[in-house]
């Protein structure tokens, strides 16, 4: 995988996400375009496979993170045949079981970030290496769990924590700032005392800058705009992409704008 470009990485992992969900006739894949970038970066430039622990807590995008973790060599490719098929390891929100590099099983929003701060914690006290990346949607920030992390990472001083916000301006049912308005969400991670950057999280150089500089003495935010269904022109900001299969003539155009 090295000796290929990350942006070819990012470009493999949608077209490994697309082909599939449309086997799998499953959903999500708005949320999973929107993340790719920021886990293409994180793991062809970014961490340390021995030290460094990723968590994706908005576990309904999980089929970017098996997918990033197949073209990064993690396990065999072919294994993503199995994503959603009954009886297998890899289901539509992430599974940690049996699957090399998964962490931690997400899916009911708001729970990663609270392990990750148990993680970082746990690494301070017994003085080990390691940062621990975990990303949330920004619908998922309405989740109480969240403030109640922060909290914690605050009063600890967990500088080896890196939160990255993948914000897609969507949820569910609808604009994020419709259903439950987040307003300023930099300076609402400001306010529990984070270092907070703020980057297009579908530009490469933004997203590699911000993960090398990180604070070294608070707990660490970046906030990466992102655009829902990214990389698909008919996908894009379209809520019904949270939950629509792409098959046919669908699939195909697809194919065709993600293979340029």
């Amino acid at each position: 995988m090295k000796n290929n470009t990350i942006e070819e990485l990012a470009k493999n992992v949608r077209i490994d996400v697309l082909k599939m969900i449309n086997k799998a006739h499953s959903s999500h894949i708005g949320s999973a375009f929107s993340v790719v970038d920021i886990l293409s970066v994180l793991y062809f430039n970014i961490i340390d496979k021995k030290n460094d622990k990723v968590i994706l807590s908005k576990g309904h995008a999980g089929s970017a993170l098996y997918a990033t973790l197949a073209e990064c060599g993690y396990f065999d490719k072919e294994m993503l045949n199995d994503y959603c098929m009954n009886g297998s390891c890899f289901s539509g929100h992430i599974s940690s079981k049996n699957i090399p590099g998964v962490e931690f099983a997400t899916g009911s929003l708001g729970h990663g970030l609270p392990v990750a701060c148990g993680i970082a914690y746990t690494k301070k006290l017994k003085e080990l290496e390691g940062k621990i990346y975990v990303i949330l949607g920004d619908g998922e920030c309405q989740e109480g769990t969240t403030w109640e992390s922060l909290l914690f990472a605050s009063q600890h001083h967990l500088d080896n924590l890196i939160i990255v916000i993948d914000k897609n301006n969507m949820q569910a049912f609808g604009n994020v700032n419709e259903i439950l308005s987040l307003n300023d969400l930099s300076n609402k991670f400001k306010a529990f005392n984070c270092c907070v950057k703020e980057v297009d999280g579908h530009n490469f150089n933004e997203l590699n800058n911000a993960f090398k500089d990180v604070s070294n003495e608070m707990p660490n935010c970046i906030i990466a705009n992102t655009i829902k269904g990214k990389g698909v022109s008919y996908m894009e900001n379209k809520l019904e992409w949270h939950y629509r299969t792409p098959t046919n003539e669908l699939f195909d155009k697809a194919m065709e704008e993600l293979d340029k």
